[in-house]
């Protein structure tokens, strides 16, 4: 288990599929500095375009001093040096992600609506559980579904809280009040009309949290 100040806790932002590095690389870099993490997931690169893109967002995010992880394939994050990795229940088994990526990176689980496999996780070196999706997501539109009483349930773990799934500014603060540690976002950020104002009203929603407690 790693301290939680290795994750943080605000707007973990997820990039949208593009396939052209030179926009990612623009589109991140206006926001990426009001996140606490960033995400590489892109369903529409594989091999070269991939490692192309991770290597490109590796030195914005260390000049940010922004963690970058990689979705679904710690094999690309430990070729290109990024600060850890994301797995769903497809992508592998987290032990061996661990043993691979040491003990310094950044691993985390999707847990979906799942305690006992958070649980697992957990125990096999996690460090930050992500649940959801919370509301209805264009991303993914037939997600399982998260409740708010799960994230407090899943305090007893010890471990970073992420909540995904359909998470917008105004509901956000739903799930930040029951645990959620971050909110992990892609369209309600790079979709919106202003994507800066909508990572800023992200970041508003913590602050306006920790103070009323």
């Amino acid at each position: 288990m790693h301290p939680a100040r290795s994750v943080g806790r605000g707007l973990y932002l997820l990039t949208p599929d593009e396939t052209d590095t030179g926009r990612l690389l623009a589109r991140v870099e206006a926001v990426v500095g009001h996140a606490a993490l960033l995400q590489y997931r892109n369903k529409a690169a594989q091999g070269a375009l991939a490692r192309e893109q991770v290597s490109a967002l590796l030195p914005l995010c260390r000049e940010r001093g922004v963690p970058l992880l990689v979705n679904d394939d710690w094999r690309l994050a430990l070729a290109c040096g990024a600060d850890g990795a994301h797995l769903g229940e497809d992508d592998g088994d987290l032990r061996a992600a661990r043993d691979a990526l040491g003990a310094d990176a950044i691993l985390g689980a999707s847990c979906y609506d799942s305690l006992p496999r958070a649980r697992a996780a957990a125990a096999s070196g996690a460090d930050y559980l992500a649940f959801g999706a919370f509301f209805p997501s264009s991303t993914k539109p037939l997600a399982r579904r998260a409740t708010p009483e799960l994230l407090r349930e899943a305090r007893q773990f010890g471990l970073p809280l992420v909540a995904i799934g359909g998470i917008t500014p105004d509901n956000a603060g739903m799930v930040v009040e029951a645990g959620a540690d971050l909110v992990a976002v892609i369209s309600g950020v790079f979709d919106a009309p202003d994507p800066v104002a909508a990572a800023q009203a992200y970041h508003r929603t913590f602050r306006k949290t920790q103070e009323a407690n």
